[in-house]
């Protein structure tokens, strides 16, 4: 019993994820989410509660997966790393457009799971403050912000980057990440201590 349960729990994920990407929370539809599983809608209410905690639910999930893809470890290259955000945005833009989503809708309110995902974001400026040989400090914290901006600012602005580069082919895309790698070595060299082995 346990595992239909939990393949129609995944697919309501996914197709929420697909619905909330592209509308957001309030244009979001809980009849195409279930249309798109395969599902009563009232699965919906079953599983999650509402619609909101349904997105909540799809953010963690996103972010899970995003954390599992792309880690930062004590004595990771920190350009690679932006390298690594910039590939992993590029082939999933749905992550994106939740996080904008889910500005816009929350602004300055606390995030239902805000505890979790600042202690997730302080593990990661502990990493990168271990690789700078440094303790973590809001200034390695900073720094952290801008390394992701730098990989995520293209996809999450689409219509910008193909307005400033001209277009979106193939080799726009490979020299953009170089370009976005390059600049956050040079930017990191003038900053921080160079990590060890670079």
């Amino acid at each position: 019993m346990t595992q239909p349960a939990t393949d129609t729990k995944q697919r309501l994920l996914v197709a929420a994820t697909e619905e909330f990407a592209a509308h957001g929370i309030a244009g979001a539809r809980v009849d195409r989410i279930a249309e798109l599983a395969g599902v009563n809608k009232e699965r919906i209410y079953g599983y999650f509660g509402n619609k909101q905690k349904l997105f909540d639910q799809v953010v963690v999930h996103a972010l899970d997966e995003l954390a599992e893809a792309v880690p930062l470890q004590p004595g990771d290259d920190p350009a690679e790393y932006v390298g690594r955000v910039f590939d992993f945005h590029r082939a999933h833009p749905t992550l994106v457009r939740l996080f904008l989503w889910e500005a816009l809708h929350y602004r300055d309110d606390p995030l239902p799971n805000e505890a979790q995902r600042t202690t997730h974001y302080e593990h990661k400026t502990a990493a990168l403050a271990a690789t700078f040989g440094t303790e973590a400090s809001p200034r390695v914290a900073a720094c952290l912000l801008s390394l992701i901006g730098l990989a995520v600012w293209p996809m999450a602005v689409p219509h910008m980057s193909r307005m400033i580069l001209g277009g979106a082919t193939p080799e726009l895309e490979k020299d953009l990440r170089e370009h976005v790698v390059d600049f956050a070595r040079q930017a990191l060299a003038g900053t921080v201590p160079a990590p060890a082995g670079v």
